[in-house]
């Protein structure tokens, strides 16, 4: 029975939990797709077949857009998450521990969509950009984008921009010629 010992001991070493690197979720919650949500506004992208409306979560903060739809397992058909970038600049994604396909969406200063990366693939480390400064950068689940025709070179806006009436933040986002 002696030689189970060191099996046992092997077995008992690899499910003890480890501690988080940093590039993993602190706790178990984010991994199982449970983040607490984070602030929202409403966004609007004006296409040739009309506008459609979302509700879109903003992720702020370095720590937000780091982590950003990391560990999600679902993403509503009118939902995403808002990636400010203030100021302007050539922003670069991943999909690394994104478990969901999504469509990214790279808005220029003046509103208009630069570039859409349609179903990006989960897991991919390989980068997406638009290779041009940007004001900010819209994910939305995979297909959402063909599903509604939004095509490059559709205007964006949010905030009270998006609805009028809505409540005006410090994020509101006018695209050109209509503030």
């Amino acid at each position: 029975m002696k030689p189970a010992l060191p099996l046992l001991l092997l077995f008992l070493a690899a499910c003890t939990p480890t501690k988080p690197t940093g590039s993993e979720p602190a706790d178990n919650s984010a991994a199982a797709g449970q983040t607490a949500p984070l602030a929202t506004l409403p966004l609007a992208i004006r296409t040739a077949k009309g506008e459609h409306r979302f509700t879109v979560e903003v992720a702020r903060t370095p720590q937000e857009q780091e982590q950003g739809l990391m560990f999600r397992t679902a993403l509503d058909a009118d939902g995403g998450m808002l990636f400010p970038m203030s100021p302007p600049r050539t922003a670069s994604f991943w999909m690394k521990n994104t478990v969901i396909p999504l469509d990214i969406l790279f808005i220029r200063t003046d509103g208009t969509i630069a570039f859409i990366k349609a179903n990006a693939t989960p897991y991919s480390r390989e980068p997406v950009s638009a290779g041009i400064p940007v004001a900010a950068v819209l994910e939305l689940r995979g297909g959402r984008a063909a599903e509604l025709g939004i095509a490059e070179e559709d205007v964006v806006s949010w905030g009270s921009c998006a609805v009028p009436g809505s409540a005006s933040t410090d994020l509101n986002f006018c695209p050109a010629g209509e503030r």
